[in-house]
């Protein structure tokens, strides 16, 4: 999880008199998870967040799921997703189940309100694009290769900055998203072992504290809905704030990848973890060193689980009609492993150049009609040998 921050003017302890200029006091606001027991940060506003000056009418925000969702392998070509609207009202859902859940946004409009995700954490994969996260703890600079971690009940909007039309992949969870428990030690600090470090963490950098009245809206996104609250004052009023509880970036290029002489299996790709599902992060490594070592993966069976690829960079030779923005559905229950060819032609080959986001689900995922309308139809008979052209070009497999 990340580690302890403190940003702008705070007083000495929790819950005792902190006063304004004009001798009134601050407001406190304890944002928090799990009853008081799990992470929390504690704000200072210089207005109550309280004071709500209306309510307009709420407007329906709800995932709708295909009827017929049959057990098969799946390619969806997300980069047919239409562009167009802002961070949350041009997302597109793709799949998902009552633990987590995937949509594909390229926003063409900027923000004109506040967001707040009322029961779930959001980690967002910046595929293309670059800008800031505006949140009521400060500013998160993002770029390319970024994930963005909101967690759920902060108040924050989206602001795209450069030339690059915005790609985005939504994770959306109906628990904390953390780092895994397996990289940590008792006192919560990422081990020598883990891929990544406290380092790589990018919390929220200057405070920006709005002392401004007038109407500012803030959607709250919860029970299939986007509730309206109108508020007399700007929601980033806060003069300082410390905790456990932020959002934050981290690259997916300061992953440092897990390799042995033999083919490692997914778990040491492991970046995040929530309740039910993992989140891993394939990145540019050496193959297996082992003299006899086969580099490609393995057909396996996923017994207990639903694995998404999402792919983002790289040469996924491994997969005919596969690009930037697919994703491969492989479920439970069917094995699946590389396409004829591409396990003889990986021996031999020293590393791969690849950028790729898994999601490993223990729950069925479903398809919505969004994903049925970008699929392609033939991946399920891709395994056929008849199929593929032998393999001339030496390229290495994918790891999916």
């Amino acid at each position: 999880m990340p580690h302890y921050q403190q940003r702008g003017n705070i007083p000495r302890k929790r819950h005792v008199q902190f006063r304004r200029p004009d001798g009134e006091l601050y407001t406190e606001e304890v944002i928090g998870a799990e009853g008081f027991s799990g992470i929390s940060s504690i704000a200072y506003h210089i207005h109550p967040p309280t004071l709500v000056e209306r309510l307009a009418d709420p407007i329906p925000y709800s995932i709708e799921y295909a009827e017929k969702d049959f057990l098969q392998h799946r390619h969806l070509h997300g980069s047919h997703v239409e562009a167009g609207g802002d961070y949350l009202s041009g997302r597109h859902y793709i799949m998902g189940n009552q633990d987590v859940r995937l949509a594909v946004s390229r926003p063409t409009e900027e923000m004109s309100t506040f967001y707040r995700n009322a029961s779930c954490d959001e980690l967002v994969y910046i595929h293309d694009g670059e800008g800031v996260l505006e949140s009521v703890f400060g500013d998160v600079e993002f770029e390319q290769g970024d994930y963005v971690h909101v967690p759920r009940t902060v108040t924050h909007r989206w602001r795209f900055t450069g030339d690059t039309e915005p790609r985005l992949l939504v994770i959306e969870a109906s628990s904390e998203i953390r780092f895994p428990r397996k990289y940590m030690n008792k006192f919560g600090q990422l081990l020598e072992h883990s891929p990544f470090c406290e380092r790589d963490v990018r919390p929220p950098t200057e405070l920006r504290t709005y002392d401004e009245q007038g109407e500012f809206e803030i959607r709250i996104k919860k029970h299939g809905y986007l509730h309206r609250y109108i508020m007399r004052y700007h929601p980033f009023d806060v003069v300082g704030w410390d905790g456990y509880m932020y959002p934050y970036a981290i690259s997916i290029k300061d992953f440092e990848p897990i390799t042995g002489r033999i083919h490692q299996p997914p778990p040491v790709h492991q970046m995040f973890e929530g309740y039910n599902f993992v989140v891993c992060s394939f990145v540019p490594r050496l193959f297996d060193y082992h003299p006899d070592a086969i580099p490609a993966p393995y057909n396996h069976s996923n017994i207990d689980s639903d694995e998404v690829l999402y792919y983002a960079e790289g040469d996924f030779m491994s997969r005919k009609g596969i690009g930037r923005g697919s994703f491969t559905l492989h479920p439970g229950g069917i094995p699946h492993g590389p396409h004829p060819g591409t396990t003889e032609a990986s021996i031999g080959k020293e590393g791969t150049d690849e950028l790729a986001v898994m999601v490993d689900t223990f729950r069925p995922l479903n398809l919505t009609e969004t994903a049925l309308s970008i699929e392609d139809k033939n991946y399920v008979e891709s395994w056929k040998p008849e199929l593929h052209d032998a393999p001339s070009n030496g390229q290495a497999t994918s790891t999916a």
